[in-house]
């Protein structure tokens, strides 16, 4: 099978599709290393509280909801290539929006409510390209790739967004490396978001060689061009019968989006809600301030974010290695059952006030548990699990879902840690206990099965559950 696959031109188009999933994470992480000069330049300057500190860290996840909610309209209607073109283009303005906000209205160096707004809207600017990029991009590569190596090419998106936060660890350390604090409160943090311009650049360069997916160019009756296309990643021999199966699936109207009963948008739903709820962006987005609570020195915080970052890497390749092999369930199962103890075990060390390297193994063990099962294959999961004619309506609304989730969790954080960090900790430990049980309830087995057979299994689920 596989020697009929053009694997070369397979993963090409992937690579290029994933630079969507690098600038996701490259979006949301650049946070990290901003957020505490945003709050010395806006929030102490203007006297505000940490609610506020709160919405301006978390702001581009408002974006992001309505990206998600956007994504398939735009998905649908200007195809999966243009949309991923149109989030490159927000980045773009959303990094040197973000570094400069001040730009024709304001004056360097002096704060003001209405530039702390118009800072926000920058940020949720990028936050509407990631929304449509976490949506697009899993699509855009499920609906190209083979189903034998699906799960796995899927999985490098996720892959790419922790890169990216990698990437973002690497160039924010490198920019406070060295500075004085002050520098970096002036400076600095506008060098981190402008750095974000040209990995967004480069993404929509290379969009412009990629072709639309074959499944939305047969929604568009664009059958010819849909299967040149396969013909180029599958072959010549498979390409025929894999357009009749497509076909058989796109040809009809959409359908309504609960054709195939709830269950399925609810368990789409939930997978994204959990994914979210185990705490995990808390741990992206604060990891500095949490280093720093343990005693690391500034330099030395961001340096252990960039430790934490590498296993990130390692442990996403390990899912990568073996979506395709043992399952998503499998691996969600596992990884929940290692973020639950790695959560706990950080509430037990906040409640007895012992804060040092055994905090920091547990957050490793948790984040390391969580990139090797709910970070890539929810993302897999949400990818292939909606049959065809409902998909880019269904994918949208987990999506949106998983980003209203995100920004509830981060927006709550600095007022949760107030109250009790202890509390926190293991409120998120909890809801990784009950993501594994939800797993193990409800969540099907997609292994090895093609975009068209979701349409069968909803079905005869619809039929199991209404008889």
């Amino acid at each position: 099978m596989m020697k009929k696959q053009n694997s070369i031109y397979i993963i090409a188009i992937t690579l290029v599709a994933t630079l969507g999933g690098l600038l996701f994470g490259y979006d949301t992480a650049v946070i990290s290393g901003a957020e505490k000069s945003l709050e010395a330049y806006f929030i102490e300057s203007l006297g505000l509280d940490t609610f506020v500190h709160g919405i301006t860290t978390s702001s581009a996840l408002i974006g992001c909801i309505i990206g998600g909610l956007i994504s398939g309209y735009f998905a649908s209607n200007f195809g999966r290539k243009k949309s991923l073109l149109i989030a490159a283009a927000l980045f773009i303005v959303s990094a040197l929006g973000s570094a400069y906000p001040e730009f024709l209205f304001f004056t360097k160096g002096e704060p003001s409510i209405a530039l702390l707004i118009t800072f926000n809207i920058y940020r949720i600017i990028g936050g509407i390209g990631v929304g449509l990029a976490s949506a697009i991009c899993p699509m855009y590569i499920g609906e190209i790739a083979p189903a034998n190596i699906r799960g796995r090419l899927v999985s490098f998106n996720q892959f790419a967004i922790i890169f990216g936060m990698l990437v973002v660890y690497f160039v924010n350390w490198g920019i406070a490396k060295g500075q004085s604090l002050a520098w970096i409160n002036d400076l600095g943090w506008r060098y981190m978001f402008a750095s974000e311009a040209i990995p967004a650049l480069l993404f929509a360069v290379f969009l412009l060689f990629v072709p639309e997916t074959p499944r939305y160019l047969a929604m568009k009756k664009q059958d010819s061009k849909a299967l040149q296309i396969l013909e180029k990643i599958n072959g010549s021999s498979e390409a025929k019968s894999i357009l009749s199966e497509i076909k058989q699936t796109v040809t009809i109207p959409k359908d309504k989006l609960f054709s195939y009963g709830k269950l399925v948008i609810v368990i789409g739903i939930l997978l994204s809600i959990f994914q979210q709820f185990v705490g995990i962006n808390v741990a992206l987005y604060y990891a500095p301030r949490i280093f720093e609570s343990m005693g690391a020195a500034k330099d030395a915080s961001m340096l252990q974010t960039i430790v934490m970052g590498l296993i990130n890497v390692v442990f996403t390749v390990i899912a990568i290695l073996t979506v395709d092999k043992w399952g998503r369930k499998p691996l969600l199962i596992i990884g929940s059952i290692g973020m639950a103890f790695g959560m706990i075990g950080v509430s037990t060390m906040a409640f007895t006030g012992i804060i040092g390297i055994s905090t920091l193994i547990f957050i490793i063990i948790y984040t390391a548990s969580f990139m090797m099962s709910w970070g890539p294959i929810c993302w897999v999961l949400i990818s292939e699990i909606f049959p065809n004619k409902i998909r880019g309506q269904a994918v949208a609304i987990a999506v949106a879902a998983q980003w209203a989730a995100n920004y509830f969790i981060s927006s709550t954080y600095p007022m949760m840690m107030e109250y009790s960090g202890g509390l926190t900790y293991g409120f998120y430990g909890l809801m990784s206990i009950l993501s594994a049980i939800f797993v193990w309830k409800f969540v099907p087995e997609t292994k090895g099965r093609t975009l068209e057979d979701m349409e069968n299994i909803w079905i005869t689920k619809q039929d199991k559950y209404s008889a």
